[in-house]
């Protein structure tokens, strides 16, 4: 849409309030609102002041002043408010240079895309990330100096086929059994079909949802692929879309990576292939049938994936889950079919325009656009110095035995790890500015002082059960 198109969406629409959409460097999804009246076609130009030392990992105090310039192709009516509103994400632009902000996320997904058709490889990277969640029925944590503790309960899990329900009718899914039973194993169904009606009502065309792997209400909606910006957008509608429908039906959701001990954490496969002219350069007669140039970007997300899990994997959950041993691919090997390898090849279609690869170690805690924009960025930086990802491992990892899997590598085994890995190497992020050495640093920085170290400080519950007769 044009400025005008999205005026004339509004009028069509009776909207009272426009909302405008934007999210810190971590990832939550910020707004403000306005009376309607206050848009105007100079609006796009002139954009909406706003206080930018209250985002997280933003600006000081003394350069707090800050612009949102609405995004006139993010036009759609918000499916959750009471009254009209329209809603549109916005990119941050400094009120006196007029630069955009080297810290919006939005901004670095934009530039990827940019460096991209500016090396002549492709003139577009498509994405389509798998990001599973959970619904849950409660959920109650508190972390003080003398008592820390979390809990989290679902009608569907399967620790609660003992509990007086008034009636329990059962049908909770074993552990690791929740792939796909049938309502009314199944009760999230019709919670689903509302997430994806309601997404489908804002423009994100799905192509399936259904239960996942874990007890307790693990669920994932399938999104059609799309352009890196435009996938980044798609993801925070998709977060946003997920949580509020299951609270419309009295539940909560959560995109936390490992929110249950002893059954499947949520990861965000993410389905990536460059084109360039309409047609793909993924696809060739190389194994899995993949092109030469395909096969050096995997070599490029193979070289540089412990840096790249400081962005894919951000938190220190992300790293309950991936934990060598168990369901999580944390290994770096590339395979077809094997789901093992943290670097797969889809092998469903035998078209050539359904070729890709799918990076299995990313989790959905991350920030959309910065991920894809890092894992593009190690894709190319793979093809143009031609890394060679080695031999294909096509056995069940999992089977391995301690020698052969000494010479697999595998994902760096904490937060801790993972930002020195960024610290160490992040060259391939800087190129063509796409990333800022001042964005990476605020990233080590904030993640270091604000997450690592307090978890870090803190006792958790189980030391008690290990150590208290110490």
């Amino acid at each position: 849409m044009t400025p005008k198109d999205v005026l004339k969406f509004s009028r069509e629409n009776q909207a009272k309030i426009l909302d405008l959409k934007f999210l810190d460097l971590f990832g939550i999804w910020q707004h403000f609102s306005v009376p309607i009246t206050e848009l105007g076609e100079e609006s796009f130009e002139e954009g909406f002041g706003f206080d930018g030392s209250s985002i997280r990992g933003w600006q000081a105090i003394n350069a707090s002043d800050m612009l949102v310039i609405p995004d006139p192709a993010t036009a759609v009516m918000d499916p959750f408010t009471a009254e009209p509103t329209l809603t549109m994400i916005v990119n941050i632009v400094d009120p006196i240079t007029r630069e955009r902000y080297s810290r919006d996320p939005r901004n670095v997904a934009q530039k990827a895309e940019a460096y991209l058709r500016a090396t002549g490889i492709a003139d577009t990277a498509y994405f389509g990330p798998e990001a599973e969640f959970f619904v849950f029925d409660d959920i109650r944590f508190d972390s003080r100096e003398n008592c820390s503790y979390y809990f989290v309960d679902s009608i569907e899990g399967r620790w609660n086929t003992g509990r007086e329900e008034r009636p329990n009718l059962g049908y909770k899914p074993r552990y690791k059994e929740g792939y796909f039973p049938v309502p009314p194993s199944d009760s999230l169904q019709d919670v689903r079909t509302d997430m994806v009606l309601t997404m489908m009502k804002v423009g994100i065309p799905i192509e399936a949802q259904h239960h996942e792997v874990a007890t307790g209400g693990q669920c994932e909606i399938d999104m059609r692929f799309a352009p890196l910006t435009r996938m980044g957008d798609c993801l925070m509608w998709y977060k946003y879309i997920v949580k509020n429908v299951a609270r419309r039906h009295g539940k909560t959701a959560t995109f936390m990576p490992k929110p249950l001990f002893g059954d499947n954490g949520s990861g965000m496969h993410v389905h990536q292939s460059l084109w360039k002219e309409g047609k793909t350069l993924f696809a060739g007669e190389m194994y899995g049938g993949l092109s030469q140039l395909a096969l050096y970007y995997i070599g490029g997300i193979l070289q540089h994936a412990a840096a790249l899990c400081a962005i894919v994997a951000p938190t220190t959950n992300s790293y309950r889950r991936l934990v060598p041993g168990f369901e999580a691919p944390v290994n770096l090997a590339y395979s077809s079919r094997n789901r093992s390898a943290g670097v797969r090849i889809p092998m469903y279609s035998p078209s050539p325009k359904a070729k890709r690869i799918e990076v299995r170690f990313p989790d959905p805690s991350c920030n959309g656009y910065l991920a894809f924009a890092a894992m593009l960025m190690a894709g190319l930086d793979g093809i143009e110095n031609k890394i060679d990802p080695g031999q294909p491992l096509d056995k069940d990892i999992y089977a391995l035995g301690p020698e052969e899997l000494a010479e697999v590598p595998s994902v760096p085994g904490s937060l801790t790890e993972a930002l020195k890995a960024l610290e160490d190497d992040h060259e391939f992020l800087l190129r063509g500015d796409v990333f800022t050495q001042d964005l990476l640093e605020r990233w080590l920085h904030w993640k270091r002082e604000n997450e690592v170290d307090p978890v870090r400080l803190r006792p958790v519950p189980y030391e008690f059960a290990l150590y208290f007769d110490s």
